[in-house]
Parts: C-alpha cells; sequence; structure tokens
C-alpha cells in the first residue's frame, strides 16, 4: 500500500505530536515532519515533498494563509488542509482563494480527520459541517458567478446541494445510495457543466442561483 505522506504546520508542541502520532498510527498515512511556524515549513517541506499539508491558520509570524500561497508557488501539486480553531467567514475564504483544498476546526474528531485527509488525497476538498454554515453566509452576500444550473440533472442538483450543505463525499454517497466513485463521477460533469474547477466555485454558483 502506497503511504499518503504528511506534513503538519502547528504552533502548539502538544498538537503536533498528537497529529503525528494519530498519523503514524495510521495504516495508510505518513507523518513526514512537523513544523512549529510557516517560516519553517517554507524551509523544510520543498524538501520533503508531502502529498498533504495540515495547516494552522493562525501562527506567529507569517500566517497560515500567507504559507499557503508561498507553499503552493513551491510545491504546486501538494494539497493543503487548513486545520483551525477559528471559524471565522474572512479566513475561511481567504484561505480557500490562497489555494486550500479543505477547511477542517480542530474539533473534529480522530477518524473524521483522518476520512479527510483520506478525501482530499483522492482528489476531494474536505469542510467541516460548521466552517461550511458559515461558508454559505458568506458567499450568499458576494455577487454570484455567472453561468447557469439547468445544465446539470437532478441527481447532479442533488449532489450539489448536498455539497452546499458542507456534506463530504461519505456522506453523499450514504445519503444518495450510491458508491463513492459514482459521487466523484457526478462531481466531475457538475464541474465540467458548470465550468468551474472546485467545490468553492460550484457551491457559489449553486447558491447564486437556486430560487429563494
Amino acid at each position: 500500500m502506497t503511504r499518503i505522506r504528511i506534513s503538519i504546520v502547528e504552533d502548539s508542541a502538544a498538537l503536533r505530536g498528537g497529529l503525528a502520532t494519530l498519523l503514524d498510527d495510521a495504516p495508510d498515512m505518513q507523518c513526514l515532519s512537523a513544523c512549529a511556524d510557516a517560516e519553517e515549513a517554507l524551509r523544510r517541506l520543498p524538501g520533503d515533498a508531502p502529498d498533504i499539508v495540515l495547516m494552522d491558520i493562525r501562527l506567529p509570524g507569517m500566517s497560515g494563509i500567507e504559507c499557503v500561497a508561498r507553499l503552493l508557488q513551491m510545491l504546486p501539486n501538494v494539497r493543503i488542509v487548513m486545520l483551525t480553531a477559528y471559524e471565522d467567514s474572512e479566513d475561511i475564504f481567504q484561505s480557500l482563494a490562497a489555494g486550500a483544498h479543505g477547511y477542517l476546526v480542530k474539533s473534529s474528531d480522530p477518524e473524521q480527520l483522518l476520512d479527510a485527509i483520506r478525501e482530499v488525497a483522492a482528489g476531494g476538498s474536505p469542510i467541516s459541517g460548521s466552517v461550511a454554515r458559515k461558508m454559505v453566509d458568506f458567499f450568499r452576500a458576494r455577487p454570484p458567478l455567472p453561468g447557469s444550473l439547468s445544465a446539470l440533472a437532478p441527481r447532479e442538483r442533488e449532489v450539489l446541494k448536498l455539497l452546499a450543505d458542507g456534506c463530504p463525499y461519505k456522506e453523499i454517497a450514504e445519503a444518495m445510495q450510491v458508491s463513492l466513485g459514482t459521487v466523484r463521477t457526478y462531481i466531475q460533469r457538475i464541474y465540467e457543466k458548470l465550468h468551474v474547477h472546485n467545490r468553492t466555485d460550484a457551491v457559489v454558483k449553486f447558491l447564486g442561483q437556486r430560487p429563494n
């Protein structure tokens, strides 16, 4: 089995250690490195070349948001999940705009975190339910992207609504009684028909065009 290679950027030594242990105990994961701040991450991670980075948003010195943007310039294929205690709408938007692929709260239970890592490794964008609700409220106040939902089939609309509600792929599969692979196929078709490239833009388009 190829293990998912993960690096951590977190200023709390206790949390860094706990996350490293959790990851190394998972049979399909490996913790490559654990950095205390953004500056250390920018020095170490290009050499470590992780598949996924768990990034704290409020770091001493350079913020996690700025670190995301700089790290993606060095490692364009790395996937970054913000892992934070904060659920500020502006922080959420700025993190996703900087290139983050997911946003989870630190209170997520261990199995939820591991599932989210597997989801992002498979190309998904995990977002905690509480964070998704704040993101929805934030995007409702923003101008909608151009385009139409009319091209979507009924099942694709159902998937998109569940995405907008903040459901992870596994919950969507269970709600619709289909496989994870089928959910991913639906999502890929949604992106193609709406001319978007990620979950965030698809949700923005949905919120801007659905009936009130």
